[in-house]
């Protein structure tokens, strides 16, 4: 070990004793009753002495003021080099930094929202190579055609005169692409490939992946799956229900999409594994009971009496009196 090594770890006895110097430089740049108790010294190098003082500014809790503090070569007099705010051992510090496509979480997606797609992301791939030139074994490679190819016949056959998107016009039929404004794509040459994906609906530059086709499986699964709670308890499986719309392609044989308004699943991807109470077959509603029409007798005749019966409560027990006067003359 050299012996400047061993003066560097040997903190210099004025530096050490400038406390009062730290203690007033760190007041000013904190304030006053912000910087507490002396903590610290520490020996950055050869007559260079670091303070450290408790921070009592609300919101810092576990850092310390360091003010640093040096001598020159047989000097007496101790300057000051710098004051600073550092985090202690135990000091609240921020979460440490995660970009946005790390903290980006299904649902955080908004009206206006765009979420770019990394080039080289491994749930996408090609939906088509983009190139017009045909394998070796077909027969419109260039060694097979003698004259022209595909596209300069169809340019051939029918060669009219178009206004170009940018300037000018594309009079002739050697034009392979008209360049679009600016933020447009190129409009594809006639009976390239590019052309043919477009006609036939499949211009996508990407498509899913197998690996993207599995994560998505399996996020499905997970959200609607066998392993749920509710299908758990679920009296029949979702593939025997008659609410299910089956998906297309592969996904198919595992997949479809729950179309039960009282479901929780309803406009969702369910597993074909996956059921809920709201089966269609679970429990057939019985048809609601209605009460026979009644039965009336129009043929026989109902006799109703001219005068209420004596016991009916209507006409008093006593008989009346024929001889009662009426008030007439």
């Amino acid at each position: 070990m050299s012996a400047a090594t061993t003066r560097s770890r040997t903190p210099d006895r004025l530096c050490v004793e400038a406390v009062d110097l730290a203690r007033t430089a760190a007041e000013e740049a904190a304030a006053p009753g912000v910087v507490g108790e002396h903590v610290s010294a520490v020996a950055d190098g050869d007559r260079v002495v670091t303070h450290f003082f408790e921070c009592k500014e609300p919101g810092y809790r576990g850092w310390r003021w360091a003010v640093t503090v040096a001598r020159a070569s047989r000097a007496k007099v101790v300057t000051l080099d710098e004051t600073v705010l550092l985090p202690g051992p135990d000091a609240l510090l921020a979460p440490e930094w995660v970009p946005w496509s790390e903290r980006l979480r299904p649902g955080d997606m908004g009206p206006g929202d765009l979420l770019p797609t990394e080039a080289e992301d491994l749930r996408l791939e090609p939906g088509y190579s983009g190139e017009d030139v045909p394998p070796p074994n077909s027969v419109l490679a260039p060694d097979a055609v003698t004259p022209q190819n595909l596209a300069d016949l169809v340019e051939a056959e029918d060669a009219e005169p178009t206004e170009d998107l940018t300037a000018g016009t594309a009079g002739a039929a050697g034009v392979a692409e008209a360049e679009g404004p600016e933020g447009v794509s190129p409009v594809p040459a006639r009976g390239s490939i590019a052309s043919v994906a477009e006609e036939l609906g499949m211009r996508r530059a990407r498509v899913l992946s197998r690996y993207g086709l599995h994560v998505a499986a399996d996020r499905w699964d997970e959200s609607f799956g066998a392993k749920t709670p509710m299908a758990q308890a679920a009296p029949a499986p979702c593939v025997s229900c008659g609410f299910l719309l089956p998906l297309a392609g592969s996904l198919r044989q595992a997949f479809g999409v729950c179309a039960n308004e009282f479901s929780p699943a309803d406009g969702h991807v369910v597993s074909l594994a996956y059921g809920c109470g709201g089966h269609s077959e679970a429990a057939v509603m019985p048809k609601p009971l209605r009460p026979a029409p009644p039965v009336l007798d129009s043929m026989a005749a109902d006799t109703f009496p001219l005068r209420p019966s004596p016991d009916s409560g209507s006409v008093s027990a006593e008989p009346e009196d024929e001889t009662e006067d009426l008030g007439h003359s």
